[in-house]
This record gives C-alpha cells, structure tokens and sequence, in this order.
C-alpha cells in the first residue's frame, strides 16, 4: 500500500472524509440505531469485518457511557468503551488496530482520541474539582468550581529525516521492536517553531547540527493525542553522539545498506523514509 502524500495517511481525517461526519457532543442527538465504535484495549470490535450496527446487544450494557460522535456512512455512529475482562458476543470479533484496514483505523483513532479526552477532562486540572460541564458547541468544559475552561490538548511533534549525501539517519529506542529503526522525533517545547524543535531534538539526541529544514507533511497520531509534523533536513556538522537516555543506536544508512525493520507503511516517518531516503531523486 502506498500513500501519495501524508494526508493521504490512515489517522487523517481524509481517509474517512466521504463515509464520516463529526458532530460535536451537544449537536450529535440522533436517536436512530446506528454504528458502534466497540473499544477494548486496543482493539476494535467487528462483526463480519466491519463497525457493528444496530441496537446495543443486550449484554453490552453501556450505563450511560455511549458517546455519539458523528455519523458514519448517514448514521449515528457512537462510542463505547469496554473493560478489558468484560465479556463481549461471540458475533463480536477484536481486532488489533494494527490489522484493522486503513478507514475502519482512521475512525478508531478517532474514537480513541476522543476517549482519551473525556478521562483527562474529568477533573479540572486546576483546582481538581469533578464539576464539569461542556461548553457548547464544542468538545471544552468549563470547570464548576474555579470556572476554568479546558480544550481538548493536541499535542504537537516533530520527525525528521536527516540526509548526508547519500546517507540518511535513523535511530531505534530500546522498547522497539528488535531490528527496528525509524526517524529521529520529538515534542516541541515552549518558545520554539516547529524548524527549532527538529534543530534542537536532533542535536540533543544525537550530536548533529542541521540546515535546510523543509516541512514535507503532517499526520494525526492518537497514541494518544499528538500531532506529528514532518520534515527533510540536511546534516550540517558533527559525528553521531547518542543520547542513551532517549535512544538505543543511531547509524548512517543508504539504500544498499538498511536496517533489518522499518516504521510501518501506514506511518509518517515510513513515508518520509520512502519519499525522500529510497526513491530517486529527480
């Protein structure tokens, strides 16, 4: 599977734009049975390979849980999650969202994101009260007790790949798969762009200035709220310093000499790596 660019990618809203429709939590009142994004763990329960649709099976009781978030293909389509020990129908098939195919993975990291939301946003953060309420018609609370107003934290991040001819980096972290390298990423911190982030990451992790930094795309990533923002930069200076608190190994590879695993297809960093490491220029 390829991906012409990143909007293109699964977790992007385009990926699902002709069957999704978000609706915020005070717009979203339709009463009519419709679709269920089933969460368990990290999964997503199907049946016959698709969302379930239709009433609530009985032994799915949602307590008030049930969350609808929009409507897919022209119907409400709600959310709900389940304990990881709770007994789910046979009919009921959990599927990893490492196997789900690219649409039904884009709505459950929708689902998931905002699952992710509704958890932080129970408390207020600033003077701990459980008193919140939605400030209308969006996907804040405000606070009951302070009258502080929350929004939902996206929170941005940079990867890049870093070219030295026709040499390029990549780095692993220990809690990787075995044999697994991918791009040099992390979270912008206060006061920088985005340019700065990737300069500053880079020479924290592994003792290399950068030049030339050129965005080349973005991607949605609910593990479980960020934003990851891609770039291409070009090796300035320095040999390879490995910050062993943040990575495992970083090397220099090139087409004729790769790491035994790469990020998978569906990921930014393997496009980027695809797009601008593997194919020929020009």
């Amino acid at each position: 599977m390829s991906y012409p660019d990143t909007i293109n990618l699964p977790f992007n809203g385009e990926i699902i734009r002709t069957r999704f429709t978000q609706l915020k939590p005070d717009t979203a009142t339709d009463s009519r049975p419709g679709y269920w994004v089933l969460l368990q763990g990290d999964a997503l329960l199907l049946q016959d390979g698709d969302l379930y649709r239709g009433e609530l099976p009985l032994s799915l009781n949602d307590d008030g849980r049930a969350l609808q978030f929009g409507e897919w293909d022209g119907a409400p389509v709600r959310l709900l999650s389940l304990g990881k020990t709770e007994e789910v129908p046979e009919t009921l098939q959990p599927v990893p969202w490492t196997d789900l195919p690219d649409q039904l993975a884009t709505i459950y990291g929708v689902a998931k994101q905002i699952l992710y939301w509704e958890r932080q946003s129970s408390h207020c953060s600033r003077c701990g009260s459980g008193d919140m309420t939605r400030i209308a018609p969006t996907w804040g609370k405000r606070c009951g007790g302070c009258g502080h107003e929350h929004y939902p934290h996206i929170h941005p991040c940079v990867i890049v790949l870093i070219k030295r001819g026709d040499e390029f980096l990549l780095a692993r972290k220990p809690e990787w798969a075995a044999g697994r390298y991918s791009l040099v990423a992390g979270f912008v911190d206060f006061g920088e762009s985005l340019e700065e982030c990737v300069a500053r990451e880079v020479f924290e992790e592994t003792g290399l200035k950068v030049t030339d930094v050129n965005y080349v795309g973005s991607q949605n990533w609910p593990f479980p709220s960020q934003l990851m923002a891609g770039f291409v930069a070009r090796h300035e200076s320095g040999e390879i310093r490995v910050d062993h608190d943040e990575l495992e190994d970083a090397q220099w590879f090139t087409r004729e000499r790769m790491p035994p695993a790469l990020p998978p297809k569906r990921s930014i960093a393997r496009w980027i790596i695809d797009n601008f490491a593997l194919k020929d220029e020009g």
